[in-house]
């Protein structure tokens, strides 16, 4: 009876929420006779479309304000950015992941991509890529856990990178400074220093109005970076004195 396809137990999910309001993993599993892990990806691929929002063992509705805004604001600038990152990505690259809510949008692009390896030090985008229906090798840097970035740091973290090197890394930014390169309110840079060192090419993902952002704390120098992917709201002054200090810049359409 409840042998569905994928699309259609996905809109049944959105039809269970509409009506109750939330939902839980072990709810549906037994709706559905499937699998915890299958769900998740369901539930995953419904919050990306921007129809619920996960919360531990389930999921509940988005409130439509603040899905507007979000879809509007900041999740289109980010999800341009990310589809234009991930184009960068070949079949079977071995990549590391920095947490940050615009690398975090990169992680659904990855379903397109097989046999991946990918590092990362955030517990969250770990979970994400263990959803994902091509399932990449995942591996944890570990470490000494940081409440301010939300992910692993410390020497053991840096240890673990250092074991293996990596086509790419993909690392966000808090904000950007012409002169200098990436900056962050977190004092704690070296591991993304280190994961910078450890691959053969260091991908930015960064908004344009992070330009206007005055951190005092320096992350990564421009001559460490090989490409910043960011939006096409980047003033082309700003791209050409980028692209003097040696750096790709990609700007992805919003619009």
């Amino acid at each position: 009876m409840y042998k569905r396809n994928t699309q259609q137990r996905r809109r049944a999910i959105v039809d269970r929420l509409m009506s109750e309001g939330e939902v839980t993993v072990e709810a549906l599993t037994k709706t559905f006779h499937t699998s915890e892990v299958t769900i998740r990806k369901d539930l995953t691929e419904l919050e990306r479309n921007g129809l619920l929002v996960r919360k531990y063992g389930g999921a509940m509705l988005l409130p439509k304000e603040v899905a507007e805004v979000s879809e509007q604001k900041v999740s289109n600038r980010k999800i341009a950015i990310a589809r234009a990152a991930s184009k960068l990505i070949r079949d079977h690259n071995r990549i590391v992941i920095d947490s940050g809510s615009t690398t975090f949008a990169l992680l659904p692009e990855l379903n397109h991509k097989l046999g991946l390896v990918v590092m990362t030090n955030a517990l969250h985008v770990a979970n994400s890529l263990l959803e994902l229906e091509n399932e990449p090798t995942v591996l944890m840097t570990g470490g000494t856990w940081d409440n301010q970035s939300h992910s692993f740091q410390g020497q053991m973290a840096e240890q673990m990178l250092r074991a293996y090197n990596f086509d790419q890394a993909f690392l966000g930014a808090a904000g950007l400074d012409l002169e200098k390169g990436t900056t962050t309110f977190n004092e704690l840079t070296q591991l993304s220093k280190v994961m910078a060192e450890v691959s053969r090419q260091v991908i930015v993902l960064a908004e344009s109005e992070k330009l206007q952002r005055k951190i005092p704390n320096l992350e990564l120098p421009w001559e460490r970076i090989s490409v910043l992917v960011t939006d096409d709201a980047m003033p082309e002054q700003a791209i050409k004195q980028i692209e003097q200090k040696g750096v790709e810049v990609i700007c992805a359409k919003t619009q």
